[in-house]
């Protein structure tokens, strides 16, 4: 067996917002993308002005940035794909995500300060092909997310010590291997492979007779409907001490595209499983209930144990909570001052986290306007506001509220 040591939490950071979420709730490391070449163009994403303030703020907390370069680009986008790096470069950060064997070999030489990792959509799947990368100049290899334990522990066995690994452990799956898809560009035009998908893997699909237009029927493998491209979330926080068992370097949320509060509180329940594991006790089952707490669907440990097999219901997102307010400061009585996301009113049983804030539930009460008013049900979105809390707390704490918003059908 490898030896135990502690791995790196990697959270995504779509955006500003979700950089702070992650980094202040737990992340050793971020991983974001530019404007150009990364995977999930509808993730907010940094500016070229933007990426420096991002790289200080993580780096002034002893946090990590990494950036995708994980498109397949094409002969017209190269020419502009060496300035891009030396931009990254000159920002300070720390490693480059590359799929794309062209690109890996330009950010060996025009961000020569950026360690090279393999993205998993090269799906490395072997020793000898991690081992390849290896002696190209990659630094990590980020693992197929098809791999099982055991397939882990092999590819760690027989590579280098020094080259890392790193693992998906939460968030969605493809149906596709690694995410090399074009159902999305072949239905919508919208390429998996440039950031772009739609998820047609998710749709409910009915069969038309080509005689009979306008007819349609379901389209069943059983009794329960069609679920051949329905897939699980995964969720491997209940396995932390296995996954270092096998060696990994690296423990990676998938999520650029979700939300802040996603960010905030998957990072913190994996911090806090971590920690945990690392000091060889069990979870507090309140941290293992904040996964929960996010937008998601029905979890499984994806292919670690051996193949998930089929998943026989919807593909649906489970969504019970909503968040309903950010604090943006607070003092040492518990008089905070909060920035409304949702409605919400006073008497309504309310919930608050946040950073290293074990999650607390109190009855909301009568609030504050911004000019001191007494204040029954904030209404306007980003409206500031006041409220007196249970107990003081740190900015970014996130107040939320049950609030089943699960599609129904």
């Amino acid at each position: 067996m490898a030896e135990r040591r502690t791995p790196e939490l990697l959270a995504p950071a779509g955006d500003m917002e979700r950089l702070h979420m992650a980094v202040l709730y737990g992340a050793d490391a971020v991983y974001l993308a530019g404007e150009s070449f990364g995977m999930r163009s509808f993730a907010g994403n940094f500016s070229p002005e933007e990426l420096p303030r991002a790289v200080r703020f993580a780096h002034s907390r002893g946090v990590r940035v990494h950036v995708t370069v994980n498109t397949m680009p094409r002969n017209g986008e190269m020419e502009g794909l060496p300035a891009w790096l030396e931009l990254l470069d000159a920002a300070g950060v720390d490693a480059l995500i590359a799929a794309d064997l062209g690109t890996f070999t330009l950010a060996g030489r025009y961000a020569p300060r950026c360690e090279r990792h393999v993205s998993t959509q090269v799906s490395v799947a072997n020793y000898e092909c991690a081992a390849a990368w290896y002696d190209l100049g990659a630094k990590r290899v980020i693992l197929a997310r098809e791999l099982s334990l055991e397939e882990i522990r092999t590819i760690r066995e027989r590579t280098p010590a020094d080259l890392e690994l790193e693992a998906f452990v939460h968030g969605a799956m493809c149906v596709s291997y690694s995410g090399r898809c074009l159902l999305s560009n072949y239905m919508t035009g919208r390429d998996s492979n440039r950031g772009a998908c739609a998820q047609p893997c998710r749709y409910q699909y009915y069969l038309m007779e080509e005689k009979r237009p306008g007819e349609f029927f379901p389209v069943f493998e059983d009794a329960w409907g069609t679920y051949i491209m329905n897939s699980r979330d995964m969720c491997m926080i209940d396995h932390i001490g296995e996954l270092m068992d096998a060696g990994l370097t690296s423990l990676k949320i998938e999520g650029r595209a979700k939300s802040a509060y996603y960010a905030a509180i998957v990072t913190g329940a994996y911090r806090h499983a971590i920690d945990a594991a690392a000091a060889g006790e069990p979870l507090d089952p309140v941290w293992r209930d904040e996964v929960e707490h996010v937008s998601h669907r029905r979890y499984s440990t994806g292919f670690y144990f051996g193949q998930p097999g089929q998943y026989y219901e919807n593909a649906r997102y489970i969504r019970e909570w909503q968040v309903i307010a950010l604090v943006t400061a607070c003092d040492e009585d518990g008089m905070a001052l909060l920035s409304l996301r949702n409605k919400f009113s006073a008497g309504d049983e309310v919930e608050l986290v946040g950073p290293d804030v074990e999650p607390f539930a109190f009855p909301a009460p009568v609030m504050e306007d911004a000019e001191g008013a007494p204040l029954t049900e904030p209404k306007n979105p980003q409206m500031v506001f006041k409220m007196q809390l249970p107990r003081p707390v740190p900015p970014y704490s996130i107040l939320r509220i049950a609030r089943d918003l699960s599609a129904k059908s």
